[in-house]
């Protein structure tokens, strides 16, 4: 597959994004590495060192759930800012009274310097300007039969949002998010082996528009590149609202929508030494080759 960047997300929005504070992650996303979590059950591989990426986002509970599996396991937490960082130490370190303090179980907070064998990374993917980049950096920070295990919003993601909008003749609320089958491809594409994606929909119901969209907000933005531009009237906003209700609603009154949830797993297998009749071989990768 050729290199390229997903054609509708804004790089500088996705920017924007990324640096913003947060405080907690979502109860969706909470929810959602609780099912990945369970999905490492079927994976035989105990790693003895695990990467948490940006679990200010993907999830605190997550975290704790990941390190209860595997308790003897040193973890670590990787923040896409220094302030985020803090406040991650904040929440994981335990306090000086806990036996988890002197058990193990403290994450590391500084810049891995050896390959850790699990890299976590929970509804981190549909959001990066650059997800095969991304996705190489994982590559990069995992050890040879590492594997990383990760979560991302599916494309039948707030198919009905969409359609309210397509009716309406307004921009789209939402950048496109990618199928897993082309995940599959980018993990591939950047080095690893062995990718085995799945899905699920998850349908959840709202007792009004204001609650809907109050939810929406904490699981993100709109990074398309043809969103709407500035900021929008409150009779825009009166309109939106009538229009959730109206198309969304049941015959409860409840309004539902639907998130496809992408998971995937992938290995990192031992680098392929290329024949050519010069050939430069960087030590690291000539190490990893010849190990048993």
């Amino acid at each position: 597959m050729t290199d390229h960047k997903p054609p509708t997300i804004d790089p500088v929005a996705a920017a924007r994004w990324a640096h913003a504070p947060v405080e907690s992650a979502p109860w969706l996303h909470e929810e959602i590495a609780r099912r990945m979590e369970d999905r490492l059950q079927w994976i035989v591989q105990k790693p003895a060192t695990w990467l948490d990426w940006e679990p200010s986002r993907g999830g605190y509970e997550g975290h704790l759930l990941v390190q209860k599996r595997y308790p003897k396991a040193q973890s670590y937490v990787c923040e896409s800012t220094s302030a985020r960082q803090l406040h991650s130490r904040k929440i994981l370190t335990p306090a000086w009274w806990s036996p988890g303090r002197w058990t193990g179980a403290t994450p590391r907070f500084e810049k891995v310097a050896d390959p850790v064998q699990m890299l976590w990374a929970n509804m981190a993917l549909h959001m990066a300007a650059d997800p095969q980049a991304l996705i190489r950096e994982w590559h990069s920070n995992l050890a040879v039969d590492g594997f990383v295990m990760f979560s991302c919003f599916g494309p039948d993601t707030l198919r009905e949002l969409r359609r309210v909008f397509d009716v309406a003749g307004w921009p789209q609320p939402h950048h496109q998010f990618t199928d897993m089958h082309d995940w599959g491809d980018m993990l591939v594409h950047a080095g690893f082996a062995e990718p085995v994606m799945d899905m699920e929909r998850i349908t959840l119901s709202y007792s009004s528009a204001e609650r809907l969209l109050e939810e929406l907000r904490g699981l993100g933005r709109n990074l398309h590149t043809n969103r709407f531009a500035g900021t929008r009237t409150k009779a825009w906003r009166k309109e939106l609202l009538e229009r959730l209700t109206r198309e969304l609603g049941g015959e409860d009154g409840r309004l539902t929508i639907t998130f496809e949830v992408v998971y995937g797993h992938a290995f990192k297998p031992k680098p392929r030494l290329k024949v050519a009749p010069e050939t430069r071989v960087s030590l690291g990768d000539m190490r990893a080759a010849l190990k048993n």
